[in-house]
């Protein structure tokens, strides 16, 4: 039964390709004798709106598909470096907002999960949801002690349904590998399951809250504000956490209407950026204006509210050296030290010729400096610039799709804002001061003094440590010597019984000639006989 309802579910996605043209984006392809059985075993199916542009048919058939596949959309919106511009352009318009399910159906979910009846978990709950996406909708509610909250509840059956998905999605990624050019290097499988990952990571509420409160320790009276948790209403499925107002910051005239600095507001945005991910290693990866709201009670020096933490993002420290180092190279017009980054970090191939591969780069980023700095745009220059490291066989980097992703709504929002933002001045000076901190003089003493309290737990037993191993030495070394004598009794025995086994042959021959009788052909013989084990006697003699 499971089987055939997965045959049905991957005929109506295939069915909704069809319909929406999308099979003409792989003609040519070694797809395309599968695609043409695919037609004739869905007659009919043929593209219902020519009028649209292949990015439009290609967003419209994701959103009838469903959240999992709307949500894939817009991560791959990001890959700018893979995908044509027209196409990535339209996906980045897809929008998380789907019909929400009945009121009633979240009231019981959050009764069953927090195993009380809802009017003594809350003074106030509403019915009507305050906003509904592809995985979980929020309520507004009220806790007993009269503090006002949002309740999130995930959606009823969503599990099964991203179950369901991400096998079909496994099965298409696995087909572009292997039919489509640059499949292979392109590494369709690990992106699906990367994305796996990260919406099974939305679907537990638990490390939603716990990402939350993390941020809201990190920011604590800075210039994020993430909202309280409250653990005692939290389960996997069911989150509630402080209710804040605040103004969209997409919604400008709102801003203008307040007053708010937006100047300073976009320069504040690229720094909680950058520092999340170069001070904390661990930064908010969904990052689109649904999710940040203004403080706007003090304008001139406005506050950003941060929701939706279920998607985070962090970089090991090489990955976080290598992305500053090129960020600063590229400001200097430093190509060839870009080039060596790409190579010493194992983003490019070891064998990648230098020169050639900075002559690329200096090809595709010269033409950038030819903007005023204020128009260069930082996620432009990331996605340019894997797109030549393609041509170096650059492999996909995982641990950079978040970033990138992140960077792309960080400068689109800030540009939004304000539009003659420098990017440019507002990140270096930071990037400098992390790297003066990193490899600084600050920097050394800084891991010499986090690396002193294990020193000085182990100082004690370095001398018992030293003198343990000069005795495994010394123990080494009478072994060894011991093993060289037996070795040598060993040869001088074996020569031994070698000449006793000569000497035995021989006087074997010997005898033998003098049975034979006097006669010079069988002494002729004897002598041929006994002449080389003669030889190997006297040359084995010690």
């Amino acid at each position: 039964m499971r089987s055939i309802r997965s045959l049905l579910h991957a005929r109506r996605i295939l069915a909704t390709l069809l319909d929406h043209g999308l099979d003409e984006l792989l003609d040519g392809t070694a797809l395309s004798p599968r695609l043409k059985l695919a037609r004739l075993a869905l007659p009919g199916r043929r593209n219902r709106f020519p009028e649209l542009s292949r990015g439009q048919r290609l967003r419209h058939a994701l959103q009838e598909l469903g959240p999992v596949f709307v949500k894939f959309g817009q991560m791959l919106s990001t890959r700018r470096d893979l995908l044509p511009a027209d196409l990535a352009a339209e996906l980045a318009l897809l929008q998380d907002q789907v019909k929400p399910f009945p009121g009633e159906e979240a009231l019981a979910l959050v009764e069953a999960r927090l195993g009380k009846p809802i009017a003594e978990l809350f003074k106030h709950f509403d019915a009507q949801p305050l906003a509904s996406a592809s995985v979980a909708q929020v309520h507004a509610a009220v806790l007993p002690d009269g503090r006002e909250v949002v309740v999130k509840v995930l959606r009823p059956g969503i599990a099964a349904r991203i179950v369901r998905d991400m096998e079909l999605l496994a099965v298409l990624a696995e087909w572009a590998e292997r039919f489509l050019p640059d499949g292979k290097r392109l590494k369709p499988r690990e992106l699906v399951a990367d994305y796996d990952k990260t919406i099974h990571d939305e679907l537990d509420l638990m490390r939603e809250a716990a990402n939350a409160a993390t941020m809201r320790r990190l920011f604590e009276g800075g210039i994020l504000y993430v909202p309280e948790v409250h653990w005692d209403f939290c389960d996997e499925q069911v989150m509630v956490m402080e209710r804040v107002a605040g103004i969209p910051v997409d919604d400008i005239a709102a801003l203008n209407a307040a007053g708010v600095d937006l100047k300073k507001l976009a320069e504040r945005g690229v720094e909680i950026f950058f520092t999340q991910v170069f001070r904390d290693s661990f930064f908010h990866a969904d990052m689109h204006p649904g999710n940040i709201f203004v403080d706007a009670t003090d304008p001139k020096n406005p506050t950003y509210i941060g929701l939706d933490c279920g998607i985070v993002g962090s970089l090991s420290t090489a990955d976080q050296r290598y992305l500053a180092e090129n960020f600063l190279a590229f400001f200097e017009r430093d190509y060839r030290r870009v080039a060596e980054l790409h190579v010493q970090s194992g983003w490019v191939p070891a064998g990648t010729r230098v020169e050639d591969f900075e002559a690329a780069i200096r090809t595709v980023c010269e033409p950038i400096f030819g903007k005023p700095l204020a128009q260069i745009s930082f996620a432009q220059f990331l996605i340019r610039l894997f797109a030549t490291a393609r041509r170096f066989e650059m492999e996909v980097q995982p641990q950079l799709v978040l970033l990138q992703k992140t960077l792309l709504y960080v400068e689109g929002l800030g540009r939004q804002l304000y539009p003659e933002l420098d990017l440019w001045a507002t990140a270096r000076p930071f990037l400098k001061d992390w790297m003066h901190q990193r490899v600084g003089p600050r920097g050394v003493w800084k891991r010499i003094r986090q690396a002193a309290p294990f020193w000085a737990e182990k100082l004690p037993e370095l001398p018992d440590l030293v003198y343990g191993r000069l005795k495994e030495i010394e123990g080494l070394r009478a072994g060894q010597e011991k093993l060289d004598r037996q070795l040598a009794e060993q040869r001088q025995d074996g020569r031994r019984r070698q000449r006793q086994w000569q000497g035995g042959v021989l006087l074997s021959a010997l005898g033998l000639a003098l049975a034979a009788g006097s006669g010079a052909l069988p002494m002729l013989w004897a002598g041929l006989l006994a002449l080389p084990l003669v030889g190997a006697w006297y040359l084995s003699r010690d």
